[in-house]
């Protein structure tokens, strides 16, 4: 069973409950969480909102294939009162992002796999290398590691917990 990469991101009401709310609802409907990483205070992508989002990656086991892990995350997100408008970025209660699938490569008009901006967000690639350092990226052939080492994200990211 490969292992599944999720990113969890926060920026509106209680950060960290929305974090801790989303890993019990993971846990609940995808799988069990198998390694997870540190909170990680950091600036917004690509927008201008001020509210700074809390962000950690967690590994999964999980028996659902892509489409059925997309659908769930999306019933947490939902859940935890994720509103979703037309507004790329925009703030939110919880984000949840696949990251990787093991080494499944999938690119479909509803879910890309691996996740298409992993290599341009510090954000993502700070907690990432934290518990899967040596994972090889199986489209690039570069470990996290290597893929932070040249990332030029120059966004805040500072570990918290």
């Amino acid at each position: 069973m490969p292992l599944v990469y999720l990113s969890l991101g926060s920026n509106l009401g209680d950060r960290k409950k929305y974090i801790n709310d989303a890993e019990i609802l993971i846990e609940k409907i995808i799988g069990t969480i198998t390694s997870k990483s540190g909170l990680y205070e950091t600036e917004p992508w690509r927008t201008n909102h001020p509210e700074l989002f809390l962000n950690e990656v967690l590994s999964v086991e999980s028996n659902f294939g892509p489409f059925q892990i997309l659908e769930k995350i999306q019933s947490i997100e939902k859940m935890l009162g994720r509103i979703r408008t037309d507004q790329n970025y925009a703030p939110r209660t919880i984000d949840i992002d696949i990251l990787f699938i093991g080494n499944l490569i999938l690119k479909d008009e509803n879910l890309e796999i691996p996740h298409p901006h992993i290599r341009e967000r510090r954000f993502v690639l700070e907690p990432l290398s934290e518990i899967a350092a040596g994972f090889i990226h199986p489209i690039i052939n570069k470990t996290i590691k290597e893929l932070l080492s040249n990332c030029i994200d120059k966004h805040f990211v500072r570990k918290i917990s």
